[in-house]
């Protein structure tokens, strides 16, 4: 069942090449404006219980659509087709009025978003003990703080669960505290059926959120599907510079790999190894393994820096470094140099898939100068063959002490 359908959704605005433009086609005197494409042909539909995130870069159109699924921006061309209640957080604090207590600004949201008195009469206690603002919840909203705001605007918009959720940025300015409380409730919405559309820079909240991601860029769809991979193609885009390529490949069983760069050095061959210096794909709980790289550089560079992230299967790093923070940068490289390096580390992960990202940039980021991104270079098998059995992604063995008192 759909919830949600997107059908060829534009959005120009007119732009006038100066202050009488406007009126001379009012008059009716000839057209002077040319249109301003921020959004053109999106479409695609959101079924019951899916999440969906959507990321791009500023400007990129995400408000703008998230505006038209809403109503409160008429779109230029198609349609949006929407089956149930729609509850969003959108700008802070949109629809808030400064002199209002949170109490009253409840209230008021409440009614907008379809609710009777009675019904909020009924919620309004949840609401309040949800956003816990404690005494500030009678005092004007023009008295909290942004994290305050965000905590009594998504109390009101989840007070009921609606059967679409649209969530901006907003809660990226909230405390840890209540994101790990908003997310909670999010998740519980979304096993009851609720759908959800989900906009932020968070790879890591976007992963474990959402079934599928949409990459929009300069107002169209350039990608959609699976969380990881958008999320991988979209840091490539990020890092991508003027002579840079992004390259998209199927690797097997489903996967993609994105490979991105000037391409000035490179990876040439990736493996992991055991103590007795076999290569393997499945390495037990706590295992010591060796990660070998050899990276061959194509033009001179005046630094080399090298870096690793290990991922989960939902794309989550579990652990990152490079060769910058642990003071190992190559300097005044030249074409043909070929550098091998070795990372050794104990496998103190749970039992799972888990890939290697590797990185050839020149500082302790890949925005200054990105010669190689490759996501999934490397993919290995954790298992647990003698290990005390646990669950979670990280082996902490612990030592349980039980004393009778």
């Amino acid at each position: 069942m759909s919830y949600l359908r997107i059908q060829n959704i534009g959005k120009a605005y007119k732009r006038y090449p100066h202050k009488y433009g406007r009126m001379a086609e009012w008059l009716n005197f000839g057209v002077y404006h040319q249109d301003r494409w921020v959004l053109q042909n999106i479409s695609f539909d959101v079924q019951q219980g899916e999440s969906v995130g959507i990321v791009g870069v500023n400007g990129a159109g995400k408000s703008t659509l998230l505006k038209i699924i809403t109503g409160t921006t008429k779109p230029t061309t198609g349609s949006v087709d929407i089956d149930g209640r729609v509850s969003a957080l959108l700008e802070l604090g949109m629809g808030f009025h400064p002199e209002f207590t949170g109490r009253q600004n409840a209230y008021m949201s409440a009614q907008l978003a379809g609710l009777n008195l009675s019904e909020i009469n009924n919620r309004i206690d949840e609401i309040e003990a949800f956003a816990e603002v404690g005494d500030y919840f009678d005092q004007p909203i023009r008295t909290y703080s942004t994290g305050m705001q965000i905590r009594v605007a998504f109390a009101v918009a989840t007070c009921v669960r609606p059967e679409i959720l649209i969530v901006d940025e907003a809660l990226s300015v909230g405390d840890v505290y209540f994101q790990h409380k908003s997310f909670s409730r999010i998740r519980t919405f979304k096993d009851e059926g609720t759908s959800l559309l989900f906009v932020s820079h968070d790879r890591g909240a976007i992963q474990t959120l959402c079934d599928r991601a949409i990459l929009l860029e300069n107002g169209v769809i350039i990608k959609d599907g699976n969380p990881e991979e958008v999320m991988d193609f979209y840091n490539a885009i990020i890092a991508e510079k003027e002579n840079s390529t992004v390259e998209v490949n199927k690797i097997g069983r489903g996967k993609v790999r994105t490979r991105s760069g000037t391409g000035e050095a490179i990876v040439e061959e990736i493996a992991l190894f055991n103590t007795k210096g076999e290569p393997v794909e499945f390495v037990t709980v706590g295992e010591e393994v060796e990660l070998r790289i050899k990276v061959k550089v194509k033009k001179p560079l005046e630094t080399l820096v090298f870096g690793y992230g290990i991922k989960d299967r939902l794309g989550q790093i579990m652990y990152g470094t490079n060769t910058w923070h642990t003071k190992q940068a190559i300097y005044h490289t030249h074409a043909g140099d070929e550098y091998m390096f070795t990372v050794s580390f104990p496998a103190n992960l749970g039992a799972g898939s888990y890939s290697v990202q590797t990185a050839l940039v020149d500082r302790d980021t890949h925005l200054t100068a990105n010669y190689e991104w490759l996501d999934l270079a490397l993919v290995f098998n954790v298992i647990n063959v003698e290990k005390t059995f646990f669950v979670g992604s990280s082996w902490i063995e612990p030592i349980i002490q039980v004393k009778k008192l």
